[in-house]
């Protein structure tokens, strides 16, 4: 049985074919998704070069990037090759890409529909193993003062501080919030806890003049409004 060709390293490439010298010569957007993590790891194994290795870690993942993000270290070290430093860089890189995300949602700061919402929120807490739930404070032009966690682990379990939430409102000068948690299972219907917490706040806030605007479920993909779907 014949042996198998040792992998040549990416050294040995043709220098259009080398990542780091093809981003630098071409561009960022010239490069794949495994090229781009295969600069990142620098090398591979002895029986695959670094975008072998990245091709393969990335095939795991379906090709894709939100997928990727969601390995843990343990994860990425059961491939060969990838030891625990390179495992913490990809997983560096990944958490780097999605505040990015998180930032360039934030820059907007006008809250114009929903979906603003959503691209707001959905970097936070839409790819989140467990239930977050999140208070958006506004001003009179609908921009966002701040926005603040206002309890972790599922609403069901958790008492709501409404009087938290409105002395949160008053300190910020907000006239309007918005409500934001995600559902992990990924269904975008309304539980009904949902809805008594969402029509709890709404009745607090109307005697300080405070409205509820809307509320989301996000999921990793999609959300829910019930703005929208006109359940406020």
């Amino acid at each position: 049985m014949p042996e198998k060709a040792p992998s040549i390293s990416i050294k040995n490439w043709s220098q259009d074919d080398q990542p780091r010298e093809k981003l630098r010569d071409k561009g960022k957007a010239a490069l794949s998704d495994a090229e781009l993590v295969a600069i990142i790891i620098g090398s591979g194994n002895r029986d695959e070069s670094a975008l072998d290795l990245c091709k393969r870690i990335l095939a795991s993942a379906d090709n894709n990037l939100n997928q990727l993000g969601k390995l843990s270290i343990k994860q990425l070290m059961d491939f060969k090759g990838i030891g625990e430093a390179k495992a913490i860089s990809i997983a560096a890189a990944m958490e780097l890409g999605r505040r990015r995300r998180g930032e360039e949602a934030l820059e907007r700061k006008k809250i114009t529909s929903s979906v603003s919402v959503f691209e707001l929120m959905q970097p936070i807490i839409g790819e989140l193993p467990h239930e977050e739930f999140w208070i958006i404070y506004l001003n009179n032009a609908n921009k966002v003062i701040q926005k603040q966690q206002l309890s972790k682990g599922g609403i069901t379990g958790t008492l709501v501080d409404v009087r938290l939430v409105l002395k949160n409102a008053l300190e910020f000068g907000a006239v309007g919030i918005i409500l934001a948690h995600n559902h992990p299972s990924g269904t975008l219907k309304p539980s009904e806890a949902d809805k008594q917490i969402t029509q709890k706040l709404k009745k607090a806030g109307e005697s300080l003049d405070i409205k509820v605007l809307d509320h989301l479920i996000v999921t990793e993909k999609a959300y829910f409004s019930f703005a929208d779907d006109n359940l406020l």
